[in-house]
C-alpha cells in the first residue's frame, strides 16, 4: 500500500484554519486528522480519542521519556503532543494525515519528517484578522491584542512553509488547500510506490 502524506497546516488564531481543515475532511475521504494527546481536561461534549487523547501529566511525561512524540509543547499550563504511532499508523494505511499545528511544532516535525508537506494559512490583512477575532465574541480586548501580537510572530514564520494560502474567500481558499493536498499525491516519491508504475519504469 502507498504511504499517505503528512500535511502540516498552521495559521494565526482567527485565520480560519480549523474551518478550512474541517471542510477539506468533508470533501476528501482520503484525508484524516491526527488526534493529539493533551493533559487538559475534556470540555463539554468532547470525547477521548475524538477531539484529543486525554492523559494525565504523569502519562504524558512517560511518553516524552519514551520518545513517543513527534513534537510536544506546553500551552497555558497544559501539554499537547503528536504521537508518532498515531501518524505512522494512518500513513501506512494510505491515508493523508493532517496536523493542525503551530509554527514551532511544524518546525520540529519538518526536521524529523523531511517529506512532510507544510501549508500556512494567512488572513487577507491584519485588520481582517482583528475583525474576525472581535466577531467571535469569545475574547476580551486584552486577549485580542495578545493574539494579534502572537499573529505577527507566527506570520513571520510563513516563509518557511511549502505553500501559502490567503483565506480571503473561504471557497477559494478551500479549493486551493485541496489542490495542494491532491497534487502532493502525484509526487514521484509517492507514485513510484505503485507496483504498476514500478513495472512501467523498470524499478
Amino acid at each position: 500500500m502507498i504511504q499517505g502524506q503528512l500535511i502540516l497546516v498552521s495559521a494565526p488564531s482567527g485565520a480560519g484554519k480549523t474551518s478550512l481543515v474541517s471542510a477539506a475532511l468533508e470533501s476528501d475521504s482520503d484525508l484524516v486528522v491526527a488526534v493529539s494527546h493533551t493533559t487538559r481536561e475534556p470540555r463539554v461534549g468532547e470525547q477521548n480519542g475524538v477531539e484529543y487523547h486525554f492523559v494525565d501529566h504523569e502519562n504524558f511525561a512517560q511518553m516524552i521519556a519514551a520518545e513517543e512524540f513527534l513534537e510536544h509543547a506546553e500551552v497555558f499550563d497544559n501539554r499537547y503532543g503528536t504521537s508518532r504511532a498515531e501518524v505512522s499508523g494512518k500513513r501506512e494505511n494510505g491515508q493523508d494525515v493532517i496536523l493542525e499545528i503551530d509554527w514551532q511544532g511544524a518546525a520540529q516535525i519538518r526536521a524529523l519528517v523531511p517529506d512532510a508537506v507544510s501549508i500556512f494559512i494567512l488572513p487577507p490583512s491584519t485588520q481582517a484578522l482583528e475583525n474576525r477575532l472581535v466577531s467571535r465574541g469569545q475574547n476580551s480586548e486584552e486577549s485580542i491584542q495578545r493574539r494579534l501580537g502572537e499573529a505577527s510572530l507566527e506570520m513571520a514564520s510563513a516563509v518557511d512553509f511549502d505553500y501559502l494560502i490567503v483565506n480571503d474567500s473561504f471557497d477559494t481558499a478551500l479549493s486551493q488547500l485541496l489542490c495542494v493536498m491532491k497534487t502532493g499525491r502525484q509526487a514521484t516519491a509517492i507514485q513510484t510506490q505503485r507496483p504498476e508504475i514500478k513495472s512501467l519504469l523498470g524499478l
